[in-house]
């Protein structure tokens, strides 16, 4: 066996830019070969940075939104046993959803949610068959939260964060382990792509996805069930547990209403 075939196998979607590239440079420099995965060229450039840090990397450009592309995805991996899948992958929309052009809507679902679950059975169940596996799911603290004039992004959020924690308990005993990694407002292209720079939470500080993801890397490494970044995005998910559902949706209108941002 090849010094690098005896490394554990990565794959993380969403990989080009943002929590999905900093995820796989943690499991480079943790000791992983990788196969990264994103809908864009960046991904090529991605790979390149990531194999100065001694991994074998594998970069697929692929649209992980179709189940063609998810099988594109999965028929690259080789057959090489993946030792943790970090689902990171997904898409945001800003604006109502009545003004939304459904297209970028079911968009955001087949992406977020559809695109998701596919790949996670299919490595899902090869890992069940060696038993043994990490998976990393990224969902986020937008999930507790009725997303006004992220309607469809949070809901999409919600779906994730609740099969992550479903998913834990059904392969309990068979050498798999899902941790949710649970983010909140991110300084990553999500907003710009989102059309929300216009947007109070669009223009506000956000967490640096380094951070963010070696958080998320450590509690898969650990088998954490969940885990929730930064002290503000732990009390926000502390308050959202208590506050009605109605309060949370009109001040996260506040929040995400198009035109919001503070005019200098």
């Amino acid at each position: 066996m090849s010094q690098t075939q005896s490394r554990p196998l990565a794959v993380v979607t969403g990989a080009s830019t943002g929590i999905g590239y900093e995820l796989a440079r943690c499991c480079a420099e943790g000791g992983f070969d990788l196969v990264i995965a994103a809908d864009e060229p960046q991904i090529q450039q991605a790979a390149d940075t990531l194999r100065g840090l001694g991994a074998q990397v594998t970069a697929v450009e692929v649209d992980l939104s179709t189940t063609e592309g998810v099988d594109r995805l999965h028929a690259e991996i080789g057959g090489r046993p993946v030792a943790a899948l970090l689902a990171n992958a997904g898409r945001g929309l800003g604006h109502g959803f009545l003004d939304q052009d459904f297209a970028a809507v079911r968009h955001v679902v087949d992406t977020n949610i559809t695109g998701t679950i596919y790949l996670i059975q299919k490595i899902g169940r090869e890992m069940r068959l060696r038993r043994e596996g990490r998976i990393l799911i990224t969902g986020s603290i937008a999930g507790f939260i009725p997303g006004t004039y992220q309607a469809v992004y949070n809901a999409s959020k919600s779906f994730l964060d609740s099969f992550s924690f479903a998913l834990r308990h059904e392969v309990k005993g068979e050498g798999i382990t899902v941790t949710c990694l649970m983010p909140g407002a991110t300084e990553t292209e999500f907003f710009e792509r989102a059309d929300m720079l216009d947007t109070k939470v669009g223009q506000s500080k956000k967490d640096d996805p380094a951070d963010v993801a070696k958080t998320g890397f450590a509690a898969m490494m650990r088998g954490d069930g969940d885990v929730v970044t930064g002290w503000q995005n732990k009390l926000q998910t502390a308050i959202a547990s208590v506050v009605p559902a109605g309060l949370l949706a009109e001040q996260h209108r506040k929040m995400a209403e198009p035109g919001s941002a503070p005019q200098n």
